[in-house]
């Protein structure tokens, strides 16, 4: 029977976790996308698109400040000030203040980019 060895394993856990997370970043970018074409306005996909977005930079600063993460910390660093940024333009719209779906798309669509 075929073995792998552990670097292959680590290999194909890597790949399929970034695999995820563009996954993901593509969910939330659909459902902004979905809020800009229902007019930017605070209907039933702006409060979904809101909600998810959310969740997953949430999701991301929590990874990010793990000790056992990966990443250079200059990447980790600049990729959590993101976050950051993000959750202050989604609850701005949230709170109505903003309809800056846009941006957040820009944004998000970089750095799923960004994952090799």
């Amino acid at each position: 029977m075929y073995q792998f060895s552990y670097a292959e394993i680590m290999e194909e856990g890597v790949a399929v976790s970034k695999d995820r997370e563009r996954q993901v970043l593509e969910r939330s970018i659909a459902l902004l996308q979905a809020a800009v074409a229902a007019g930017g306005s605070y209907g039933k996909e702006a409060v979904e698109a809101v909600y998810y977005t959310r969740r997953v930079w949430i999701r991301f600063i929590e990874d990010l400040g793990n000790p056992e993460n990966q990443l250079e910390d200059e990447i980790r660093a600049n990729l959590i000030s993101i976050a950051i940024w993000i959750l202050k333009e989604i609850e701005r719209i949230r709170k109505r203040e903003s309809t800056n779906f846009q941006g957040i798309i820009d944004i998000t669509t970089i750095i799923k980019d960004g994952i090799k």
